[in-house]
């Protein structure tokens, strides 16, 4: 049998197994989100989603060089645009990450680090359905998404000053913006500093 048949009928069979799974679970503890997924549900998840790669994305070769300077651009995409369901670590251990069913992946784990690049691509590009990950793709944006999966590769050697220049660019209210420049003034003496700026946020 072909391999790409091969991989449809699993991927069929995993969805049947997951939909019956599915309205088990439903039937039984109904539709909240706050139970931790069934390790059944994991598994098969996890199954349906390797058997789904296309097998040229699973193929494709990230075409940016891991330069520092593509590095730093990764992680200031992921502290704008991840880390309020991933936090700035990969962990998923934030209020968004853990309410959502699945819960937010530990990426720094071999369940994300051992898929290759182009899978890590094609999740940023496209999401996965029934789960809380969005497709983010964009025309003329992929290098943006290859910047981030040099990124995601480097999360589990990830060092505390990386972390803490990360925290200044994550999405800030309005309010926690004043905290900032009152604890900055605090800091300084009670010297009224310059009121800091938001940074720039990056498109995707």
């Amino acid at each position: 049998m072909k391999p790409w048949r091969t991989r449809l009928l699993a991927a069929l069979a995993g969805a049947l197994l997951a939909l019956a799974g599915l309205l088990v679970s439903i039937l039984w503890g109904g539709i909240s989100a706050r139970p931790e997924p069934s390790r059944i549900e994991t598994w098969l998840a996890g199954a349906m989603r390797r058997a789904a790669f296309p097998g040229e994305a699973r193929r494709t070769k990230n075409p940016l060089p891991a330069t520092p300077e593509i590095l730093a651009q990764g992680r200031a995409h992921f502290a704008d645009h991840c880390a309020s369901c991933h936090g700035n670590d990969g962990s998923g251990e934030t209020a968004l990450g853990r309410g959502l069913y699945p819960r937010a992946p530990d990426m720094r784990l071999s369940a994300t680090q051992a898929l290759t690049d182009g899978e890590i691509f094609y999740v940023i590009e496209n999401g996965i359905r029934l789960t809380g990950m969005p497709a983010w793709g964009a025309a003329g944006k992929q290098a943006e998404s290859w910047k981030l999966v040099h990124f995601i590769r480097h999360l589990p050697s990830l060092t505390p000053g990386e972390k803490l220049e990360m925290e200044r660019l994550n999405p800030r209210s309005p309010a926690e913006w004043r905290e900032l420049e009152e604890d900055d003034r605090f800091l300084r003496g009670g010297e009224a500093p310059a009121t800091p700026e938001p940074p720039a946020h990056h498109g995707h």
